[in-house]
Parts: structure tokens; C-alpha cells; sequence
């Protein structure tokens, strides 16, 4: 009863995103069982990538879709950390929607300084104690589950092999340094570029083409340009709409006159995800 929608990985972060949908509880075993096979073939003490991570598992996002509502997904994140707690003894963080204590709501806090750090730090200071499972660490690290709205994972490559103008450029595009709000962003080397890694959180706060003027200009300003962008994981359709809006300068009332979602009131048709929430 599950649907894998997408996988996306590669080498230079180390890291692989895996999408997929369901019936909640059936979401929550098939979430539940990759852990399980996660911790037994990822040792973190050989790991390596450029993104950061606490785990062999790093986060599992709950996301609210059709037919569920956030408080759903804050109650599976829970019974999900509870049972990876208590089976699979390794601890685990709640974030976004699903915690309870505020230091922990944005997943660059609970992550930062990477499971090298959490090493060090769990079982020596209250600070670090986890919400479900022991407070020591395995080679297969601890896991960070939670529940919030969609997010786009967006990246620009810069014309550029100097990783200190990405660091840069994401500095002063993030929200936590006085950027764009709902934006967060890190300057990375992949392959054998400089890149602007974004995660955006609400891009109804914050839509991509926004984004991109912005990234554009600063690109500028740093001497360089954006030679092409790129999505880790999946996008709502609202938001790709959103930004064809913006661009063309044409009013949010105009997504009522797009062609398949005519038909698909028409005809009866399920519209897509998030369509009528711009």
C-alpha cells in the first residue's frame, strides 16, 4: 500500500532522498523498516558527504497530503519515534510540528554540528537527551523524525569553483541571516562546483521565483552567474505554478484558467496536489 514516487542521490552528499505516499499507518512500517535496514548497512564512523547528518537515517518528514492533517502526521511521528526508540534502540529527535520543545523545532538546530558532534555530546549533556531511545550513540547514529508541510529542496550551481562566494551568496540569502524568510541555505562543493544548497520551507512565504531574483543578483554582485538549478526530491505543483505567475506578472486568480484543471472539474477528475491552495 505504498507508492514510491521518487529517489534521488548522489555521491558528492552522500546522501540519498527517497519519496513515497500511503495510507498513514502503512507510511509509518515502510518508514519504520528502511530505518531498520538503514542502521544495518550505513556505519557513520566511515561515512562521508558534504551534507550535514546525525544518522544513518538522518530526518523522516511527515507531510500532511490528501485526506490528512498535521495533527495525523505529528501523532505517526511519534508513535514512529517511539517504536524506533524502544525496538531498534537508537534515539531519536522530534521536529517542526511534531516537538514539543522549541530549541528543537528547526531541523538546522537539532542537526548542527552533525553526528560527530552528537557523538560527543549525548549521555554528557541534558541538552542532547532524546526524545525516544537510549542516550548513547551506535555506528549507525540517531534519527531526527518529524511532521511539516511540503518543502522544496532547491539548489543553484554557480560558474564558479570558489565555495567561499557560495557560502557567501547563501549567507545572505537564508532567513536566519537576515535573508529571505522561510528560505534556508548552505554554500557546498558538488561536483566540482560551487552550489547554493536551499531548502525551502513555505513557498507560499517565499516563492522560487523570488528566489531566483535574488539569487541572480547576488550571483552578480560576486562576479559570477547561475548556470543551472536542480530539485532533490519532489516539488507541489502550486509552486511550480506560482512561479510561472510571478514571471508573466499575471494575478493568482489566473491558475482558475489553466486547461487540465478546466477538464478536471469538468469531468470530475481529482485535482492535483495543493492545486487550489494558491
Amino acid at each position: 500500500g505504498v507508492h514510491l514516487l521518487d529517489v534521488s542521490s548522489d555521491p558528492d552528499h552522500n546522501r540519498t532522498v527517497i519519496t513515497f505516499s500511503g495510507e498513514p499507518k502503512s507510511v509509518e512500517h515502510a518508514a519504520f523498516d528502511s530505518i531498520a535496514l538503514a542502521a544495518k548497512l550505513i556505519n557513520l564512523d566511515r561515512h562521508r558527504g558534504v551534507h550535514p547528518r546525525i544518522g544513518a537515517t538522518d530526518v523522516v518528514p511527515f507531510v500532511p497530503l490528501r485526506d490528512c492533517t498535521m495533527d495525523d502526521c505529528v501523532t505517526l511521528a511519534h508513535n514512529l519515534g517511539k517504536r524506533v526508540g524502544d525496538v531498534l534502540d537508537m534515539p531519536v529527535y522530534l521536529y517542526e510540528y511534531a516537538t514539543s520543545i522549541p530549541e528543537r523545532r528547526n531541523l538546522a538546530d537539532v542537526r548542527r554540528g552533525g553526528y560527530e558532534h552528537l557523538k560527543l555530546m549525548i549521555g554528557r549533556n541534558r541538552a542532547y537527551d532524546p526524545d525516544f531511545g537510549p542516550a548513547r550513540l551506535t555506528p549507525s547514529g540517531g534519527v531526527i523524525i518529524g511532521a511539516r508541510k511540503p518543502l522544496i529542496a532547491f539548489n543553484a550551481f554557480l560558474d564558479t569553483t570558489d565555495v567561499e562566494i557560495a557560502k557567501a551568496i547563501a549567507r545572505e540569502i537564508r532567513e536566519s541571516s537576515g535573508g529571505l524568510k522561510a528560505v534556508k541555505a548552505l554554500g557546498l562543493f558538488v561536483d566540482n562546483r560551487a552550489q547554493v544548497s536551499m531548502n525551502v520551507v513555505d513557498f507560499q512565504t517565499t516563492g522560487l521565483f523570488t528566489i531566483m531574483q535574488r539569487l541572480n543578483e547576488l550571483a552578480s554582485y560576486h562576479g559570477t552567474i547561475i548556470t543551472e538549478t536542480e530539485l532533490v526530491g519532489l516539488m507541489p505543483q502550486s509552486a511550480l505554478i506560482e512561479t510561472a505567475l510571478s514571471y508573466l506578472q499575471l494575478p493568482r486568480s489566473s491558475h482558475e484558467y489553466i486547461l487540465e484543471g478546466c477538464i478536471g472539474d469538468a469531468t470530475g477528475e481529482y485535482k492535483e496536489l495543493l492545486f487550489d491552495n494558491l
